[in-house]
């Protein structure tokens, strides 16, 4: 019996690939022949010191650099770097000049979703995000953990497939952190793969399912969060989770 292919169902962008991947910025090598993996699944953690290429990697993965050699591959055939089949979150946010809910709005627009669907889909994203309240506040009045989730609306509004994260919460109160990470949470538990770069050892313990430590623009490790914290298989990561390398 012949099988028919749903053609209206896109192919998954994961697993994605990196082969060899190279990054210099000037003379200096930022990356050293990365070659990775991720897929579908678990939450990503990267964590690693000051300098390690966490946030260059997360960058190049996005789309938003091209690496000096190597390849970066989605597992998909259509070009994956539309807002609506992936996007990423930085640590500091960009808002627009407009309210909360026009910020979310617009994020639909550049997605193609159309008009007729695009308030009624901000509208349950700031919902998510505990921000429903303040729809039609001034986005740059927001407190900084309220910009953040609101960036996180923004993302989640557009159901993308892989959410990348550059340091959400890094200069967050713990209140606003927690809010952050429920985000985050309730994210992958609708379906987006997390992939996210943090310095809070904390956080990684507490979001994440796979660690990937970096060091010196290298992937030195990669395993379970559980095993990663409990016994660390390289020197390098054992002296970072003793603080014994400089952040």
């Amino acid at each position: 019996m012949s099988s028919a292919v749903d053609l209206r169902t896109p192919v998954s962008l994961l697993p994605l690939t990196l082969e060899d991947v190279v990054f210099d910025a000037g003379s200096r090598r930022i990356l050293h022949g990365i070659t990775l993996t991720i897929d579908a699944g678990p939450r990503t953690m990267i964590v690693g010191p000051n300098g390690a290429g966490k946030s260059v990697l997360l960058r190049l993965c996005h789309g938003l650099l091209t690496p000096t050699a190597g390849r970066v591959r989605w597992n998909s055939p259509e070009v994956p770097h539309g807002p609506w089949r992936q996007a990423m979150v930085f640590q500091r946010p960009v808002m627009l000049r407009r309210s909360a809910l026009a910020n979310v709005i617009y994020a639909l627009k550049c997605s193609g979703v159309l008009a007729a669907w695009r308030r009624e889909r901000a509208l349950v994203a700031l919902e998510r995000v505990g921000l429903g309240a303040l729809a039609d506040r001034s986005a740059r009045v927001l407190s900084g953990g309220e910009q953040q989730r609101l960036a996180l609306a923004r993302a989640w509004a557009i159901d993308p497939e892989v959410l990348f994260l550059d340091e959400p919460t890094a200069s967050l109160d713990p209140g606003a952190t927690q809010e952050i990470e429920r985000a985050i949470v309730a994210m992958h538990a609708s379906g987006t793969k997390i992939v996210m770069v943090t310095h809070n050892l904390g956080q990684a313990r507490r979001l994440g399912d796979e660690i990937l430590f970096m060091h010196q623009g290298r992937i030195v490790e990669r395993a379970p969060a559980e095993s990663f914290f409990r016994e660390p298989r390289s020197r390098e990561a054992a002296q970072f989770l003793e603080g014994e390398l400089p952040w």
